[in-house]
């Protein structure tokens, strides 16, 4: 079998290519607009474990670790810039790129066509936001899990066995979901695959991987401080609390919103059906071949992805899939049929059109940011609000045709905040401000979004929530919270979670409220 050097020495120019344009398209379409809430809790977060603030601890969060820890490493290498927030995300585009070209690589696909399939999933996967965000990278951490699996059963390399834990512990703390269904795709054809190839070597190595990250997880939790307890609450309790709810957002099953809005989706995996009914009909004894196995890991793994964007607010983001299983269905197709004239280039040809079709409307018109009506031309360079945010060009989601009132509103804004010579907590969607004014913003929470993010009232974990709410203000000693609107989930935080005797309010102009936090009864009982 030929490992990652022999390939790397092989195809060198076609991987040199891959890493120059997945950067640097990913650079480019990072830096063209913002959408607040999404755009900066990561840059926030990053720069609060780089002084030490960690979540679960210092600050409410259902959103894992991982991406936070990674970007504080990053912002230690490579400064406290824009620049170094895109480039994680431009590099972790990379490595599904390579991920990809690898394992198609090592599936025998034609190299030309490893290159083909693995361009178009460098441009469909992360630039959609260009930035870290926790359902992207959980997402391509999900499927570089699936491609370890894959690989595990087509090289039967104990290795594969090793690494799958660690990939798929990774995407839970960036993400419970959709790691969570990978996690029950893998495992359940894991089990199927082990009653008919038992392996203790393999089953062996996968115990280790499993242990090893558990113990590296555990060890980091101690060292940070953050107690078990806070972490299991907030990333695991309360979030299943909302998924119970978020059931409801599939159904009805109606035939538009599961198959008609996916359809490319599903047509990409169409010729893998077929080659799986067809083997099956000539020997039902296939159902214990590993090609089987692997085939059902992609397709279900497409079908959870759908069920993930059924669930979620956000805007769509599962078509880097389409190259993906296409690139299978031409594997599968190529290696077992015979007509492949017409079949194969319709196939490239599909794969070529939906990607770029998709690429054009979720990547280039930023859709997902929900700037698919805003002008680019008009956006503002970011500098003008510090030069840590060079290289953006400002074009907001929440205020897409009001670019320079927006700018000229937070500059004032800013300078009040930096004025403020009293403990200050910073509530806002523009989680930038602490970062440039280098200190921390004393938030309660990562994210500020009622309901989906923080606790209500009537919650079964608003008690907690409230307690750690407060506690928060006491510990930072926090006399004045400055909050900066619009925020998408309301902007009444003070008035949804402490008494009204606890806290003076005053609306400073449309943009800025700030409140006086009082020594009150509530505050006093925690």
């Amino acid at each position: 079998m030929l490992n990652f050097n022999t390939i790397l020495k092989k195809n060198y120019i076609y991987i040199t290519f891959l890493f120059i344009f997945s950067i640097l398209f990913n650079q480019y379409y990072g830096n063209q607009g913002v959408c607040p809430i999404d755009s900066f809790a990561s840059f926030n977060a990053g720069y609060d474990v780089l002084n030490g603030k960690f979540p679960f601890k210092d600050y409410w969060t259902i959103t894992g670790p991982f991406i936070a820890l990674t970007q504080a490493f990053l912002f230690k290498l490579l400064g406290v810039s824009w620049f170094s927030y895109v480039f994680h995300a431009s590099l972790v585009n990379f490595i599904f790129t390579i991920s990809t070209f690898y394992t198609l690589y090592k599936f025998k696909l034609e190299t030309r066509y490893c290159f083909f399939y693995s361009l178009l999933v460098s441009i469909l996967s992360y630039p959609s936001t260009g930035t870290p965000y926790v359902d992207h990278q959980s997402a391509i951490l999900s499927i570089i899990s699936i491609y370890f699996f894959i690989l595990a059963l087509k090289t039967g390399k104990s290795f594969y066995w090793f690494f799958l834990p660690i990939i798929l512990v990774l995407s839970f703390l960036t993400k419970q979901a959709p790691t969570g269904h990978i996690l029950i795709i893998i495992s359940f054809l894991s089990v199927f695959y082990f009653i008919f190839n038992f392996n203790i070597k393999n089953i062996l190595m996968g115990v280790a991987g499993s242990m090893l990250i558990i113990f590296i997880f555990l060890y980091t939790l101690h060292m940070s401080g953050i107690s078990f307890d806070s972490f299991y609450v907030q990333y695991i309790l309360f979030p299943l609390s909302l998924g119970e709810d978020r059931l409801g957002f599939i159904f009805p099953l109606e035939f538009n919103r599961i198959i008609l809005r996916y359809k490319l989706v599903h047509l990409s995996s169409v010729l893998l059906i077929i080659y799986c009914v067809k083997q099956v009909a000539k020997n039902y004894r296939f159902i214990f071949n590993n090609d089987l196995l692997i085939i059902f890991s992609l397709i279900f793994s497409s079908w959870a992805f759908i069920i993930h964007q059924l669930m979620t607010v956000n805007g769509i983001f599962i078509y880097f899939l389409i190259p993906i299983l296409c690139a299978f269905s031409h594997i599968y197709y190529s290696q077992n049929f015979d007509r492949k004239k017409y079949v194969l280039p319709t196939l490239v040809i599909f794969t070529l059109i939906s990607s770029l079709y998709y690429g054009y409307k979720y990547v280039h018109q930023r859709d997902f940011w929900d700037l698919r009506s805003a002008d680019m031309s008009e956006a503002v360079d970011a500098s003008i609000l510090s030069k840590k945010l060079k290289g953006l060009k400002w074009k907001s989601c929440l205020r897409p045709k009001d670019t320079d009132k927006e700018i000229s509103e937070l500059l004032e804004v800013i300078e009040i905040i930096k004025n403020e010579q009293k403990e200050k907590s910073i509530i806002t969607d523009y989680q930038f401000i602490s970062v440039i004014l280098s200190e921390y913003d004393n938030s309660p929470s990562k994210v500020w979004f009622h309901y989906h993010v923080n606790p209500e009232r009537g919650s079964k974990h608003f008690k907690k929530y409230k307690k750690f709410f407060i506690e928060k203000f006491k510990e930072n000693k926090v006399k004045v919270v400055y909050i900066i609107k619009p925020m998408m989930g309301g902007d009444k935080i003070i008035e949804n979670v402490l008494d009204s005797s606890c806290y003076s309010k005053k609306v400073f102009n449309k943009m800025l409220n700030i409140y006086k936090i009082l020594n009150c009864n509530d505050i006093k009982n925690y």
